[in-house]
């Protein structure tokens, strides 16, 4: 899956860290949200590798992408969230304003699903979501379906 491997937790085996799987499960927050364990979805549980089942397809990616930028622009995040976008540098942001554009639900699912406690999952999310968006929209905006599924 080329969104996958653009964040580097594509390849089978490598194992996925809690926060890189928290990053995953916040992309793809609506699609995934009561539907079973997040690793296992991801291909990092037993089970590992893409199944037809697998509901984290490029449009549910690149839809929960869509969805949690407007998230950030909801909250009054919006400048740092373009910046992310754009070909530009990107603007950090703090776990106290992740957690408000996140909002509790969401938080309160991605510690079920990584298992980490609230205040590291937020300090990875805070650290790695700049980069990860920004590879994801490497040409200064949010990818088509088709270059989602691109590998490479």
């Amino acid at each position: 899956m080329g969104l996958l491997n653009s964040l580097g937790g594509g390849r089978r085996g490598s194992g996925m860290s809690p926060v890189m799987m928290g990053l995953m499960g916040l992309l793809a927050y609506r699609t995934l949200k009561g539907k079973g364990r997040l690793a296992d979805m991801l291909g990092t549980g037993q089970s590992a590798g893409g199944t037809a089942a697998n509901p984290l397809s490029p449009a549910a990616l690149g839809s929960g992408l869509k969805d949690l930028l407007d998230r950030f622009r909801q909250s009054g995040q919006e400048d740092k969230a373009q910046s992310w976008v754009s070909t530009g540098p990107n603007k950090s942001i703090a776990p106290q304003e992740l957690a408000q554009a996140l909002g509790e639900e969401r938080i309160q699912w991605l510690m079920e699903q990584t298992g980490l406690p609230r205040e590291q999952l937020l300090s990875g999310l805070s650290g790695d979501l700049p980069d990860a968006i920004d590879k994801l929209t490497p040409n200064g905006r949010i990818p088509t379906d088709e270059e989602l599924t691109r590998d490479g």
